[in-house]
């Protein structure tokens, strides 16, 4: 999610076992290479070498006017990043041209399409030649499609029509544990992408405030809305785009149809205070299911554990 994962968080999702990405959203171009450099140095990775980490880019930033889209690009390819994330923009296809293009070794870097529905997931697969497609459910936080089937009603759709020697498809979207990974194993997916777990950990981006709002919050009190888009004026998202996160004053105030330029001048001054009743906190559907801030490491492993031994019993059942 942009505005929760940076270097740090990356680096440290890499040492336990996963992949870890640093979101680039609305930051500036040395911003990114900052936090590019940070995971390096954690990792103890030399320039010349594969970083094992990805970042992901909003598609529709990369598109915006007076955006150096191919210098943003560049931070991946020059240095050697695992996989780049693509997601929400009209033209994908032609940044991924871009990354062929340029990658240092043909095939280096991983390129991953989040998809929202079945349609979404065969141009990703047939026409830009994804190396993996996510499927992001409705219950997803951050931003997604205001219309996206549940997240097992999407991977059954598309594993069920994608052919068995496409790419690897992952599941993304009210994930927050083992069981819920092996879930998806389960149903032929390969694997899965959490997000509102990780901002519980402390290497996230998020402040105390946000994270102790995350593990105050029951089950529902995650909604999707454009109330934080609006009065962020982060505006240029695909059509039926919206954001899921936690409801607060401004969700309500937004709702009940109070003036927008208030509202704005409200999210300033609370950005300045960190007041979690006004800014947004992003989160997926199942964040009354968290209780706990651990470091991002032992959050992969604690999940990896969790997985095998759920999907160990399923298989005793069959002995």
């Amino acid at each position: 999610m942009a505005g929760g994962s940076g270097g740090r968080l990356a680096a440290r999702v890499s040492q336990g076992g996963g992949l870890g990405f640093i979101a680039y959203g609305y930051q500036s171009l040395d911003a990114l290479r900052s936090e590019v450099d940070t995971a390096r140095s954690l990792l103890q990775i030399d320039s010349n070498s594969l970083l094992p980490i990805g970042i992901g880019y909003l598609g529709w930033r990369l598109e915006s006017p007076g955006v150096a889209a191919h210098d943003l690009l560049s931070v991946a390819l020059n240095n050697h990043v695992q996989a780049i994330w693509l997601s929400f923009g009209t033209q994908l296809h032609s940044w991924i041209d871009f990354i062929r293009k340029s990658e240092r070794k043909p095939g280096n870097t991983k390129i991953i399409v989040q998809v929202n529905s079945l349609n979404e997931a065969l141009v990703a697969v047939r026409d830009w030649k994804a190396d993996v497609v996510v499927a992001q459910g409705i219950e997803a936080g951050g931003h997604g499609s205001a219309t996206a089937p549940p997240l097992l009603t999407l991977l059954s759709e598309i594993l069920s029509t994608i052919p068995e020697d496409g790419p690897p498809i992952l599941g993304a979207g009210g994930i927050v544990n083992g069981d819920q990974v092996a879930s998806l194993l389960g149903i032929g997916a390969s694997g899965a992408v959490l997000g509102t777990r990780f901002l519980l950990s402390p290497e996230s981006l998020y402040s105390e405030l946000q994270r102790q709002a995350l593990i105050a919050a029951p089950t529902g009190s995650s909604v999707r809305t454009t109330a934080f888009d609006q009065v962020r004026n982060t505006l240029g998202w695909p059509e039926g785009i919206d954001g899921r996160g936690l409801r607060n004053s401004t969700v309500d105030e937004f709702q009940e149809g109070a003036n927008l330029d208030d509202l704005r001048r409200k999210y300033a001054a609370a950005v300045k205070t960190g007041d979690v009743d006004r800014i947004v906190t992003w989160a997926g559907a199942s964040v009354g299911l968290l209780n706990r801030i651990l470091p991002a490491q032992e959050i992969v492993e604690e999940i990896h554990r969790d997985c095998v031994t759920h999907l160990q019993a399923v298989d005793s059942l069959l002995e």
